[in-house]
């Protein structure tokens, strides 16, 4: 039997309005505070890191945020996981949309592109043309516009020949995309929020994407986004839904459990940026009586911008040895998290 969703007629509202005007309350209070933070950027590239590891623990797979940070750095310290693998494909679209223009993610061009069906314009996927702090820039570029270089060749044997652009499952993922989207515009006359959580609730009826079931965690955020309830950052959805009970998100979740991740995320994203924002505080107060010339700013900076840091991340930022980091980081105290006598990881909480 053929997946399928439709909105209720009429909305119930009833059962709505509570979590819709918390979710509404807490979400405006987080975006506005980041619009003014300091810390914005920090916390930003730290909730990408933090919301990829939530969306796989849903998925019912543990992957260490140790791991997520080392592996996006390059500096990975065991072979890459199949898990640790998805997970570094969540931070990477939560990247892109984040860095994108509003709506990018909902049209055609953007879904097929997240779901590595861009062809050609794969090679300029949104985002990849800033790299983050942690990329090792020219060689990451390098890697990717090889890898892209596959997929468009890819592509065009697969538009060349029909045969070839069978699906051999039959599963229709295109067909469920294209419902999914149309009953996306169903939503456009919806306040945001509503709009929003009516989009994942399709996402998980319908299930466009069985291998990338994930990437509708990231449609609900893409939404907010376009509806211009989040201009200041990209929603946690997935850390929001991990907080709730489990029952609750059990058998498909509805539009007022996705209503209340929302509120969950926002709630922790102010809790978060409020510790963070103290802790720099406390840390930037260890710069008095310190040379202009100090690497201990750019060091403050890069690990509120990173949930840990290794000696090789550090140096390969602030372009010093590995030997001057960890000088720099016992001058600053920072925690270490791993425990380990090598291969050794530090951050601040």
């Amino acid at each position: 039997m053929p997946a399928s969703f439709r909105l209720p007629d009429p909305l119930p509202f009833a059962a709505l309005i509570g979590p819709l005007a918390a979710a509404e309350e807490a979400l405006a209070r987080l975006d506005e505070c980041l619009a003014r933070s300091p810390i914005r950027a920090g916390w930003i590239a730290r909730s990408h890191f933090s919301d990829a590891a939530a969306s796989l623990w849903l998925d019912g797979e543990l992957v260490r945020l140790e791991d997520l940070v080392l592996h996006d750095a390059r500096m990975d310290v065991r072979a890459p996981s199949h898990e640790l693998a998805r997970a570094h494909g969540v931070l990477r679209a939560r990247r892109r949309i984040a860095a994108v223009k509003p709506g990018w993610a909902l049209g055609e061009a953007g879904l097929d592109s997240l779901r590595g069906r861009g062809g050609e314009a794969a090679a300029t996927w949104p985002g990849d043309a800033e790299p983050t702090a942690l990329d090792n820039a020219q060689t990451w570029e390098e890697e990717l516009a090889a890898i892209d270089a596959v997929v468009a060749r890819s592509e065009r044997l697969l538009r060349a020949d029909p045969e070839l652009r069978r699906d051999p499952e039959g599963d229709g993922e295109g067909e469920r995309l294209a419902l999914w989207r149309a009953r996306l515009a169903e939503t456009e006359s919806l306040p945001p929020l509503l709009a929003a959580a009516y989009a994942g609730q399709a996402w998980e009826a319908l299930a466009p994407l069985k291998r990338m079931a994930w990437l509708g965690r990231l449609m609900v955020p893409a939404v907010l986004q376009a509806r211009g309830k989040t201009p200041a950052h990209l929603a946690c959805l997935a850390s929001g839904l991990r907080s709730l009970p489990r029952a609750s998100r059990e058998g498909g979740a509805a539009a007022r459990t996705w209503l209340e991740a929302i509120a969950a995320a926002a709630v922790q994203g102010l809790k978060d940026h409020d510790r963070w924002l103290a802790a720099r505080e406390g840390l930037e107060r260890k710069l008095a009586g310190r040379r202009s010339t100090s690497k201990l700013p750019a060091l403050i900076e890069f690990v509120l911008a990173t949930p840990l840091a290794s000696a090789g991340m550090i140096a390969g930022e602030l372009g010093i040895t590995p030997r001057a980091a960890q000088d720099l980081v016992a001058e600053l105290g920072l925690r270490e998290v791993t425990g380990r006598g090598r291969y050794r990881a530090w951050g601040f909480f």
